[in-house]
C-alpha cells in the first residue's frame, strides 16, 4: 500500500494562510528525493525567469513575482507544486457550474476573458491555459460533453507567452487519450469563443459576482480552519530533518499516490476499453531493464516516488525481483536516474493494456553479482 506523509503535505498547504497561489510539497520532489535527478520541467515551462528555484534539496517560488500562470503545477510529474487559487475542485466546480444546456464545455484565459465578449456565466476562467491539465479534461469527456473548447488568443504577446508549448502539449496528450479510447470528443484550442457563450438577454453577470462573493466568503472560511491548526503542525514538522522525513524503511522511501493520473485513469475506464494498442504519452511510462547489465542493486525501487517499481521476494537466493505497475508511473524518470549502471529505461510509448490491466510485470534479474552503490546516489 502506498504511504502518504500527511502530515508533511498538510503543513505545506498552510501556506495559503500567507496568500502563496501555490503550495510546495516537497519531499515529492523528485530532485529533492535523489539530487542527481535530471528533472526541470517546472523551471522549464515557468515564463518569468529565476522565479521558481530547485537547488540545495530545496523548491523555492518567489511568490511576489510569480505571474500566477499555474504552468509549473501541471507538468510537475510528481504534483510537488500545488495549486491554492483555485485548487484542482474548486476549478473542476467551475467548469461544471459553466457548462451549457447543449454539453459546450469552455474553459478561457484571463486575457480574454477580460475583453467581456462572452457571457461570465457561459465559461470557466483560468489565469492560463497553462493551468488546465489531462485529469480535468479528460473526466468532462468521460461524461459525454459534445465540445471541449479552450480559448487564449494570441499567446505571442502574452505575458503568459512561454506557456504556450505547455497547452499545446497537454491539449495533444489529452486527444491522443480520447482518440485511443473511440471519444468522440475533441478539445480545441482557438482565438475566439464560440457562439454557445456568447451573451443575450439572459446575462447574469450580477449573479456570477454574487456566487464568487459567497466562494471567497467560503475561502476565507477554510484558511482560516487550517490556520488553527498550523502552528502545532509547524512544531510537530520541525522535529523532523529532511533526512528523516525521507529516511528509506522497509528498501524504500516514502511514497505517494499520484491523484491525478488515477483521476484520469477512472475517466478512462468510464468510456470502456481502448481501440489502441499502443499509445504515446507524457502521462505514464514503460520500464525496461537490461538484464545483462543490472547489477541488481535495487535503487530503481528505493527511490521510486509512487511504488510503481517495487522490490519483491525472489523464488531464488540470488538476484532480483521487481514487479512494474504501469499505472502507477508518472514517467518522472527518477528510476532511470538513480540508476548506477545505466540500464534503465523510461519509454513514453505505452501498452493500453499493460495500463488497465492494474496487475503488475515481473521483471527478474539473475545475477549473483551485487556492487555497492556510492553514497552519492543516496538522497
Amino acid at each position: 500500500m502506498v504511504n502518504v506523509p500527511t502530515i508533511n503535505d498538510i503543513l505545506e498547504l498552510t501556506e495559503a494562510f500567507e496568500g502563496q497561489p501555490i503550495a510546495i510539497l516537497s519531499d515529492k520532489c523528485v530532485k529533492v528525493r535523489n539530487r542527481n535527478a535530471r528533472c526541470t520541467r517546472c523551471v522549464d515551462a515557468c515564463p518569468v525567469p529565476e522565479v521558481l528555484v530547485v537547488d540545495h534539496n530545496e523548491v523555492k517560488i518567489d511568490h511576489h513575482t510569480c505571474s500566477l500562470c499555474g504552468a509549473c503545477t501541471t507538468v510537475c510529474p510528481v504534483g510537488a507544486l500545488m495549486p491554492l487559487h483555485p485548487d484542482d475542485q474548486e476549478l473542476a466546480e467551475d467548469i461544471v457550474a459553466a457548462t451549457t444546456s447543449a454539453h459546450t464545455t469552455v474553459i478561457a484565459c484571463a486575457r480574454m476573458a477580460a475583453r467581456h465578449i462572452a457571457d461570465p456565466d457561459r465559461f470557466a476562467e483560468v489565469p492560463c491555459l497553462g493551468r488546465i491539465e489531462e485529469s480535468l479534461l479528460v473526466d468532462i469527456a468521460a461524461h459525454d460533453q459534445a465540445d471541449i473548447t479552450l480559448v487564449d488568443g494570441d499567446c505571442s504577446t502574452c505575458r503568459y507567452r512561454l506557456t504556450d508549448l505547455t497547452t499545446s502539449s497537454m491539449v495533444a496528450s489529452c486527444n491522443e487519450l480520447l482518440d485511443a479510447w473511440g471519444s468522440n470528443v475533441h478539445i480545441q484550442r482557438t482565438s475566439a469563443f464560440p457562439d454557445a457563450v456568447l451573451p443575450d438577454e439572459r446575462h447574469r453577470a450580477f449573479d456570477r459576482r454574487r456566487r464568487r462573493a459567497f466562494t471567497d466568503a467560503k475561502d476565507s472560511a477554510k484558511d482560516a480552519a487550517l490556520k488553527t491548526a498550523a502552528k502545532q503542525l509547524r512544531l510537530e514538522q520541525e522535529k523532523k530533518s529532511l533526512k528523516d522525513r525521507l529516511k528509506v524503511s522497509g528498501g524504500k522511501l516514502p511514497q505517494f499516490e499520484p491523484t491525478r493520473h488515477h483521476k484520469v485513469l477512472d475517466a478512462l475506464d468510464r468510456m470502456g476499453s481502448p481501440e489502441k494498442d499502443t499509445i504515446s504519452t507524457r502521462l505514464w511510462g514503460r520500464v525496461e531493464i537490461d538484464a545483462n547489465t543490472c547489477n541488481a542493486c535495487g535503487m530503481c525501487a528505493v527511490f521510486c516516488p509512487t511504488g510503481a517499481l517495487k522490490k519483491v521476494k525472489s523464488p531464488t537466493s540470488k538476484g532480483l525481483m521487481l514487479e512494474f505497475t504501469c499505472s502507477d508511473c508518472v514517467q518522472c524518470d527518477l528510476c532511470s536516474d538513480a540508476c548506477f549502471k545505466r540500464c534503465l529505461t523510461v519509454s513514453k510509448e505505452i501498452q493500453t493494456s499493460e495500463l488497465m490491466d492494474f496487475e503488475p510485470r515481473i521483471i527478474a534479474i539473475d545475477t549473483e553479482t551485487n556492487h555497492s552503490v556510492p553514497s552519492s546516489f543516496l538522497a
